[in-house]
């Protein structure tokens, strides 16, 4: 997978290039690239922003760097195999159906909304999909960018060790995960349950299944019925 970044701050994407991310870009299974805007504006000060048409507080990036940009990304070979993302306040809710689905896509290009927002008519002349990782504004697009990055380059198969580990992962199932244990087997008076000592596969993913429900239960109750719906 290739994952390209429209930014105007590359630099705040540092760790993308460590810990997993890391180490699965290079062993080469996903590539990322940044694209500035300033790298593509005509203005003598590399400017991305100008004031608002109409008035109002707050300045809005320009549409030409930004088109060109995208462009860039794709590069010679058309938009076709290529998701076009804008992190936006207004998107769509991020969530793990959709992390899932983006990650059988071969090309995302992820561009960082910054500032009161982008031209308008970037979105009217490129149609991107907004997505938004909920309902608060940050400075900038680049933190929600990081996040949908890691999400969905986490699902590829051989970025984490075990697949079957990310399977499993809260929301998999539409629930909260179980609780884990590791050693020591006693800490500070709480030990591990008996069931995960005793070897018996088939009542330890009967444990986990149940505990699941449970933490769902009192964490996401509102998941929880979104569960049973399709059960």
């Amino acid at each position: 997978m290739r994952i390209d970044i429209v930014t105007t701050f590359p630099e705040m994407f540092a760790p993308l290039g460590t810990s997993i991310l890391g180490k699965a870009q290079e062993r080469g299974l996903i590539e990322i690239r940044f694209f500035n805007p300033r790298d593509y504006s005509k203005d003598p000060h590399r400017k991305t922003d100008d004031v608002q048409y109409g008035g109002s507080e707050g300045m809005v990036m320009t549409a030409p760097p930004l088109l060109e940009s995208v462009e860039a990304a794709i590069g010679g070979e058309g938009k076709g195999t290529s998701r076009l993302i804008l992190t936006s306040p207004q998107g769509r809710l991020f969530d793990q159906p959709m992390a899932v689905e983006l990650s059988r896509c071969p090309h995302l290009i992820l561009v960082c909304g910054h500032y009161k927002g982008v031209d308008e008519r970037f979105i009217d002349l490129l149609q991107p999909e907004e997505i938004s990782i909920g309902d608060y504004v940050l400075t900038g697009g680049e933190l929600p960018a990081m996040v949908i990055a890691d999400a969905v380059a986490r699902l590829l198969p051989n970025v984490v060790g075990g697949y079957a580990s990310v399977e499993e992962d809260s929301f998999g199932e539409g629930l909260l995960d179980c609780p884990r244990y590791t050693r020591p087997r006693s800490v500070r008076g709480l030990e591990v349950p008996d069931v995960l000592l005793s070897g018996n596969h088939s009542k330890i993913a009967a444990w986990r299944k149940r505990m699941a429900i449970e933490a769902t239960r009192r964490k996401r109750p509102d998941l929880l019925a979104k569960y049973e719906e399709i059960r």
